[in-house]
Order: C-alpha cells, then sequence, then structure tokens
C-alpha cells in the first residue's frame, strides 16, 4: 500500500482508529503523525485503536504504537487498545512496550464502552 494513511475517526470526544493492514515503518510514523494532529485540533478526550487485523508486528512498529499511546496521554487522553491478537501481546511484552494505564478490550464495541465508564468517573 504506497503513501496508504490510516483513517481516523472522531465521534463525539473519541477517536476511533481500526488498522486494518500489516503497517510498514512509513506508514506507522505517518499514523503517529496524523493521530497527535488530530488530538491537538479536536482535543478530544479517548482514543480507541483497533488492531484486531494485525497478526504480527515488528519492532519497529511496536516502539511506535507504544509511543504513540504515550503521546495520546501526553496530550490528554485515555487510551483503549482493542483486538490485540496474542503474537502482538507478546512481541510487545517481548519489547519491554509496557501498556500500564492503558485499558484493552476484545474488540471494538467493547473498547468503547470501557472509555466511556473510564471518562464518565
Amino acid at each position: 500500500m504506497m503513501n496508504a494513511r490510516i483513517p481516523i475517526l472522531k465521534l463525539y470526544d473519541t477517536l476511533i482508529v481500526s488498522i486494518q493492514w500489516e503497517l510498514d515503518d512509513r506508514t506507522a510514523i505517518q499514523f503517529q503523525e496524523d493521530l497527535m494532529a488530530k488530538l491537538h485540533e479536536t482535543s478530544a478526550t479517548g482514543v480507541v485503536i483497533d488492531l484486531t487485523s494485525i497478526d504480527f508486528i515488528d519492532s519497529f512498529i511496536a516502539k511506535v504504537l507504544g509511543d504513540v499511546i504515550q503521546m495520546s496521554r501526553l496530550m490528554g487522553a485515555q487510551v483503549v487498545i482493542t483486538g490485540i491478537q496474542p503474537a502482538v501481546a507478546i512481541t510487545l511484552i517481548e519489547l519491554g512496550i509496557r501498556l500500564e494505564q492503558v485499558l484493552t478490550a476484545l474488540d471494538l464495541e467493547n473498547g468503547l464502552e470501557k472509555l466511556h465508564e473510564e471518562l464518565e468517573g
């Protein structure tokens, strides 16, 4: 996918990202920049990143994902990661990418519910 951008949807105060294909390095960096710009522009209080379609990630993509989570939190947004596949979970842990204070859920619907509960109180 040449120059493919990951769509970032806004629903109320939440940005929703569903990554539908394996990321290359350039797409991952573009996603990071796009998400930070969108967070700044919208002042969203929540971000849901759905990884259901991702079967594996390499160390660079894992690092970018960890960075995106930390950057989002620095910008005041609660992050929920949904649909983490076993191989992705293993890679994140093996690389020391810690997801403390990041909510996780099995799917996008549960992720939105968790985020709503967290933001409500």
